[in-house]
C-alpha cells in the first residue's frame, strides 16, 4: 500500500520489531510502516496514542526510549523524540499542550516539552510512582490528570498541574476469609465518563470500581470472571460496562452498574494483548500472541466481523543468518557425498539383500 494510502487504514497496531501496521478492513490489507526501514526489535513498540491533531497524528513509543511522531495522513515517520530514565519499556504515552507523558516499568513518570524549537534534554517534571507499573492511562475528559497502577502498586491519580503527590491513592481490599492480605497487581486503568469514577482489571481476573470521592478509598464494586489473569480491558462505547481479556484469549463483557457477566467473544487464541472499542459504534478490536487483527460485533448479534493476520511473508523473515546457517548446511551436504559416493548404492543393495531372505508369508516384527 501505497504511504498516501494510509489515511484509508482503519486500525493501527504496533509490533515487537518495531513495525507500525495500518490495516485497512474493507480491502484486507495490512501497510508496514517503519522509520529506519528495517524491523529491529530494539525499537519494538511498546505504546501508542493519539497526538495533539486528533486521529491525523501517531506517537510511537519504542523499546529503545525513542517516541516517533507519525502522520497518519501521509503515511511518514516526522521527528522523533528520546525520552530517557527509569528502566524498562513504557507503559503508558500521552500528549497534553504540547508536551508528552511518558512512564517507564519502574516507576519514573516524566513530563517532557514536545516543541521541535526546545530540545532539551532534561523534563519539565518527574514523579516517582512506585516501581512495578504495568500501566499508565490519561483522562480523557481532564488531560492533566493520569492514573498509574501495577503489581503491588495500587492504583494512584497524578495531577501534573498540582502538587508531586497523588490527588488519590486506593487502600487495599481487606484480608480474605483466612486473614491473608490480598496482593495487588493492576493490569490495566480505565476513567469512566462522565464522572471521576475509574475501573481496573487486575492478574487476579478481578474487576474493580473505584470512586476517588469515598472516603474508604476501597473499591466500591467488584467482579471477578474466569481463572486467569486479566491483561487487557477497554470501555464500550455507553461507557456502562468494559470488556477484558484475559491470559487465555477468552473475552467477556462485565456490567459496571451490577457486577454481572453480560456476555462472552470468541475466537482468539493465545494471551489478549491489546482491546479497543470504536468510540460510537459497537464493534471491538483485538489483538493476541497469534497475531491476528479481529473485529467482533459487540451488542445482537454478537460475533466475528473481521479477521486480518498480521504475520510477515516467511521470505521476508528470513535474515543474514540464517541465509548463512542453509549455505553452511547445503555446503556440507555435497561434501559428505563427495566423500562417500556410494552410501546410496550400498544401502540399497543390503535392503534388497534382506529382501530376498525374508520367506514368502512371513511378517517383519
Amino acid at each position: 500500500m501505497a504511504a498516501s494510502g494510509a489515511r484509508w487504514n482503519h486500525v493501527w497496531v504496533g509490533t515487537e520489531t518495531g513495525i507500525l501496521k495500518g490495516v485497512n478492513l474493507q480491502r484486507k490489507q495490512a501497510a508496514n510502516f517503519t522509520a529506519t526501514g528495517q524491523p529491529r526489535r530494539e525499537e519494538a513498540v511498546t505504546a501508542l496514542c493519539w497526538g495533539a491533531g486528533g486521529e491525523t497524528q501517531i506517537l510511537v513509543g519504542c523499546a529503545d526510549g525513542m517516541v516517533r511522531h507519525f502522520n497518519a495522513e501521509e503515511g511518514t515517520f516526522q521527528g522523533q523524540r528520546h525520552c530517557p530514565g527509569g528502566e524498562g519499556t513504557f507503559r503508558g504515552l500521552a500528549e497534553v499542550d504540547g508536551k508528552l507523558i511518558t512512564c517507564v516499568d519502574s516507576g519514573v513518570l516524566r513530563v517532557w516539552c514536545d516543541n521541535e524549537e526546545e530540545t532539551s534534554p532534561e523534563p519539565l517534571l518527574e514523579l516517582k510512582v512506585g516501581p512495578g507499573v504495568c500501566k499508565m492511562r490519561q483522562d480523557p475528559a481532564h488531560p492533566h490528570v493520569v492514573a498509574t497502577g501495577g503489581k503491588e502498586n495500587a492504583l494512584k491519580v497524578w495531577d501534573l498541574q498540582g502538587s508531586e503527590e497523588p490527588v488519590f491513592r486506593a487502600k487495599n481490599v481487606r484480608n480474605d476469609w483466612l486473614d491473608l492480605r490480598v496482593p495487588i497487581w493492576e493490569q490495566d486503568i480505565q476513567f469512566l465518563p462522565d464522572s471521576k469514577k475509574l475501573v481496573t482489571c487486575t492478574g487476579y481476573h478481578q474487576v474493580r470500581v473505584y470512586d476517588p470521592a469515598s472516603p474508604q478509598r476501597r473499591p466500591v464494586l467488584e467482579a471477578t470472571y474466569g481463572e486467569y489473569p486479566l491483561t487487557a480491558m477497554t470501555l464500550t462505547p455507553g461507557g456502562n460496562s468494559v470488556i477484558v481479556g484475559n491470559t487465555h484469549g477468552q473475552l467477556a463483557e462485565i456490567d459496571l452498574r451490577q457486577g454481572r457477566l453480560l456476555g462472552c467473544l470468541k475466537g482468539l487464541a493465545g494471551s489478549v494483548r491489546a482491546l479497543q472499542c470504536h468510540p460510537s459504534k459497537p464493534l471491538l478490536a483485538s489483538c493476541s500472541l497469534d497475531r491476528v487483527l479481529r473485529v467482533h460485533r459487540i451488542r445482537n448479534p454478537r460475533g466475528l466481523e473481521h479477521k486480518e493476520d498480521l504475520q510477515e511473508p516467511q521470505e521476508s523473515k528470513a535474515s543474514p543468518e540464517d541465509t548463512e546457517t542453509d549455505e553452511l548446511w547445503a555446503s556440507l551436504e555435497a561434501a559428505a557425498k563427495r566423500k562417500h559416493p556410494d552410501n546410496g548404492q550400498s544401502q540399497r543393495a543390503l535392503q534388497a539383500r534382506h529382501r530376498k531372505k525374508k520367506r514368502p508369508g512371513s511378517s517383519s516384527p
